[in-house]
């Protein structure tokens, strides 16, 4: 077995304040770190910390990203084991999102749908839960019933096969 984590975070910014007036949620964005040393974690957000417009595929960074601009940030980490073949699978599913990082926007128009229980799946376009959820589930490890894109990070906390470590 291998474990991935999953990083559910709340940095304060205007954004994830007006995110977090609809959802009452105490996170609002979420992402996939492949190591317990988080040095490989990924999602879809900003991909300049000054700019909440430009989003797309991120490889995240504690020290010069995003993070850095909110050192109050709060965050939970979850552990999900994986069998070894699944995290080979996501492992290559990651490198070909990374490889192909120019490709895939954010998927603004997604959110639209969450409030009202309507995915909307825009092509090569992903928020930040949907990204975390379909790689999962593309690797052969599907957390959740609905679809990718109704997936929130506040479903992530509430889920029993995810155990909290910080």
């Amino acid at each position: 077995m291998k474990s991935v984590y999953i990083l559910l975070s709340n940095t304060g910014s205007l954004p994830n304040r007006a995110i977090k007036a609809v959802t009452a949620a105490p996170y609002n964005h979420a992402s996939l770190a492949l190591d317990q040393d988080m040095t490989r974690i990924y999602s879809f957000g900003r991909r300049k910390p000054t700019n909440p417009f430009w989003g797309g595929f991120v490889e995240e960074d504690f020290v010069q990203g995003t993070f850095s601009w909110y050192p109050y940030s709060t965050c939970a980490v979850y552990e999900l084991q994986l069998s070894r073949r699944n995290y080979q699978k996501l492992e290559r599913i990651v490198h070909a999102f990374k490889r192909n990082h120019k490709t895939f926007l954010y998927n603004y128009v997604g959110l639209l749908g969450v409030p009202v229980n309507q995915p909307i799946d825009v092509p090569a376009s992903y928020f930040c839960s949907q990204f975390v959820s379909e790689v999962l589930k593309r690797s052969g490890t599907t957390l959740f019933l609905k679809p990718s894109p109704l997936v929130t990070p506040d479903d992530f906390r509430h889920h029993e096969d995810l155990t909290l470590i910080y």
